[in-house]
C-alpha cells in the first residue's frame, strides 16, 4: 500500500525528532560538563543505592560511584546474602526516631534473631563513624542506636550465625553531590563556617514618612493690603530672607517685602495678585533637610520599645534605609488603631525620604549570644526539612537542623550541625538543585 503524503510527512518529522532530541541531550551534557556539574543518574543517592566500597575507603574528594541493583527481601529492605545465610536490613521510623532492624534468613527461612549477633558501622562524610550493636526485638535484631540523619554513609555489616562469620559492605547516599571548586566559584557559591554569633531580637513596626512640624511653619501678612506680586510657587525652594510676595500696605501706603522666616520648600501657597491677605497663611514652608518617621506602636509591644532604641527605617521596598533612634512617643493614643505613634528623625539631606511614604521600622530590643548559628541566606528545604549543605572537599551533603532564634542573617541552630562545619552561605540553591537531579529518595 503505497504511503501517503501525510503519513510521509509525518516518519520524516519523528526522525527528526529523535535527531533533535538527542543532539539537545548531548547539548545538555557538554553545557553542564563546562560548569563541573553532573547528571546523577550515576550518583547513589538514595537509601537503596548499593556500591561496593574499600574498608577505609574515604570519599571525599570522589564523585559518588554508580549505584548497583540490589534484592529486597520480605520487608522491602535491601536483602544482603552470603551463601545459605541472608540478613535483610531495614531502617524503621513509625513513630519512633530512626532505628535499624535486622531480620535474618537461613536458606530463605526467617532465623530466630537470638541466635544471631550483628553489628553495624556507619562510615560518615566528615569521618565520623558510628558503631551501632545489635539486640533481639520480636522477630528482628533492633539497633542500639538512633540512625542519625542524613542517612547517608559507606556501610559495613558483620553478623555471625551457627558459628560462621558474614559481613557486606556498600555504599547509601542521601542529599550529596559532587561540585567542583572551579564550578562552585562560576555559580558565586560562598562558604562561612559555623560557630558563634549575636542574633539580634527585633520588633518590626509600620508606618509613613511626614514633616518634621519642628522645621514647617506658615508665612502671613502682619499688615492689611492689598498682594501685588506673588514671586514663588509649590515646590520652589527659597532661603531665608528671600522675598515671596509684596503687598501695599493700607496703613503705610508703601509696599511691604513678604519673606521667608527660614530656609526650605514650598509646600502651599494661598495667594494671588490681588488678594486681601486675612488671618490665613500666604505660604507654608518646610525645611524638608530633617523629616520624622510615625511608626505604630500596639499595646503588645509597649513594655519592649522604648525611647532612645535603635531603630532600622526602611522603605517598603527595601531600596533605602537608615539608622535612628526612638525619640518619643506621642501621649495620646489613636482612637482608630488604639495605638501610640513612635517618631524617629531621619537626615533627609539626600531628598529620599518623602512625606507619604510608607515605610518599616525594625527595633533592636535585645541582643544575645547563641553558641551555634549560620547565615539565614543559607537555608534551604530539603524533604521536611530546613537544611545546609556541609562542605568536604569538593563534596557537599545536606544537614537537617533544628532552629532556633534568628533576625534575618543570623538563625541559631540547635541541633544537626557540628560547630566548625564549612557550609554553604550564599547561593546554596545550586547544590540543591544538583543534589535533586539525581532524583534522591529517603528509602529504606
Amino acid at each position: 500500500m503505497p504511503w501517503t503524503g501525510a503519513v510521509l510527512f509525518g516518519v520524516i518529522a519523528l526522525l527528526m525528532g529523535g535527531v533533535l532530541i538527542s543532539s539537545n541531550m548531548q547539548l545538555k551534557a557538554k553545557i553542564l560538563d563546562q560548569f563541573g556539574l553532573h547528571s546523577h543518574s550515576d550518583m547513589a543517592a538514595e537509601h537503596g543505592s548499593s556500591t561496593p566500597a574499600a574498608q577505609g575507603d574515604s570519599h571525599a574528594g570522589k564523585k559518588p560511584e554508580a549505584p548497583a541493583e540490589f534484592e529486597r527481601g520480605p520487608n522491602n529492605g535491601r536483602l544482603l546474602r552470603d551463601g545459605d545465610f541472608a540478613l535483610e536490613i531495614t531502617i524503621f521510623e513509625t513513630g519512633v526516631p530512626p532505628e535499624f532492624h535486622f531480620y535474618a534468613y537461613q536458606n530463605d527461612k526467617p532465623v530466630d534473631p537470638a541466635n544471631v549477633r550483628a553489628t553495624a558501622e556507619l562510615s560518615r562524610l566528615d569521618g565520623q563513624i558510628d558503631r551501632i550493636t545489635f539486640a533481639p526485638d520480636g522477630d528482628h535484631l533492633k539497633g542500639s542506636s538512633v540512625v542519625v540523619e542524613p542517612h547517608s554513609f559507606d556501610v559495613t555489616i558483620k553478623a555471625e550465625h551457627a558459628g560462621k562469620a558474614h559481613e557486606w559492605r556498600f555504599s547509601s547516599y542521601e542529599g550529596r553531590t559532587h561540585i567542583s571548586d572551579t564550578a562552585a566559584a562560576a555559580g558565586g557559591m560562598k562558604t562561612e563556617t559555623a560557630g558563634p554569633a549575636s542574633i539580634d531580637d527585633m520588633i518590626v513596626l509600620t508606618g509613613s514618612i511626614v514633616l518634621n512640624q519642628n522645621t514647617t511653619g506658615p508665612v502671613k501678612s502682619r499688615y492689611p493690603g492689598i498682594v501685588k506680586k506673588v514671586m514663588k510657587n509649590v515646590g520652589d525652594t527659597v532661603k531665608e530672607g528671600e522675598v515671596l510676595a509684596v503687598i501695599d500696605a493700607n496703613t503705610s501706603l508703601t509696599a511691604v517685602d513678604i519673606k521667608a522666616p527660614f530656609s526650605g520648600t514650598i509646600l502651599e501657597r494661598s495667594t494671588n495678585v490681588g488678594d486681601i491677605p486675612g488671618a490665613a497663611p500666604l505660604f507654608v514652608i518646610a525645611d524638608l533637610r530633617s523629616v520624622w518617621a510615625e511608626f505604630h506602636v500596639f499595646s503588645r509591644d509597649l513594655p519592649r520599645v522604648k525611647a532612645g532604641q535603635t531603630v532600622l527605617v526602611k522603605n517598603v521596598q527595601g531600596a533605602d534605609e537608615q539608622s535612628s533612634t526612638v525619640a518619643l512617643f506621642t501621649p495620646v493614643a489613636e482612637l482608630s488603631s488604639q495605638s501610640l505613634i513612635a517618631r524617629v528623625l531621619l537626615d533627609n539631606s539626600d531628598g529620599r525620604w518623602k512625606p507619604g511614604m510608607s515605610v518599616r521600622g525594625e527595633v533592636l530590643v535585645n541582643k544575645h549570644q547563641v553558641p551555634l548559628a549560620v547565615k539565614t541566606s543559607a537555608l534551604q528545604r530539603f524533604r521536611d526539612f530546613t537544611v545546609v549543605f556541609a562542605k568536604v572537599g569538593e563534596n557537599y551533603e545536606v544537614r537537617m537542623l533544628e532552629l532556633g532564634a534568628s533576625d534575618g542573617i543570623w538563625t541559631e541552630v540547635k541541633g544537626g550541625l557540628k560547630p566548625g562545619t564549612t557550609y554553604v552561605a550564599e547561593n546554596s540553591f545550586l547544590v540543591k538543585a544538583d543534589v535533586e537531579k539525581s532524583g534522591a529518595s529517603h528509602d529504606h
